[in-house]
């Protein structure tokens, strides 16, 4: 079995919803982080929604749900004001970074880190910080309720 790799940090242009979070500020901690685009149906109607709900039922002291606004397309109408607004106009609580972006390249750093296909993608991280799933399209909330146990049950065995 091949062992599992530490997850690339995050690239962060600007954070809205608190301080900014750190892979390293959140070792013991499972974290979801959900890159979406707020003009992707599939993210606006699925993934932001079902993060919401996430981060409403488990305590934050053992998971920590954080957005990611990896733009690759439309960058001109989903700049910071705009999802300013937007995460204002829908009551998303959770933290959110914009991915930063290098000049004359369309795919955000670290869209390009985590080799995305699009968004929405999901990406879990287990206590350790390392990298345990990587999922592009909406993953059922069943499902995704399975893995986050399975993390935090490892996390809780391990603490």
């Amino acid at each position: 079995m091949a062992a599992l790799q530490a997850a690339p940090e995050w690239q962060v242009a600007r954070w809205f919803n608190g301080a900014p979070p750190t892979l390293a500020g959140l070792r013991g901690r499972v974290v979801l982080l959900h890159a979406f685009q707020m003009l992707c149906p599939g993210c606006a109607m699925h993934a932001l929604p079902q993060m919401q709900r996430v981060h409403r039922a488990f305590p934050r002291e053992r998971l920590a749900v954080i957005g990611l606004h990896t733009v690759f397309e439309h960058h001109a109408a989903q700049g910071p004001a705009a999802l300013a607004a937007f995460l204002h106009e829908y009551r998303y609580e959770f933290p959110v970074g914009v991915d930063a972006h290098d000049a004359g390249d369309p795919l955000p750093r670290t869209m390009r880190a985590y080799a995305m296909q699009g968004t929405p993608t999901l990406v879990l991280i287990d206590a350790a910080g390392r990298l345990r799933r990587q999922h592009f399209g909406v993953l059922d909330d069943l499902a995704l309720g399975a893995a986050l146990g399975g993390l935090l049950a490892a996390a809780s065995a391990d603490a």
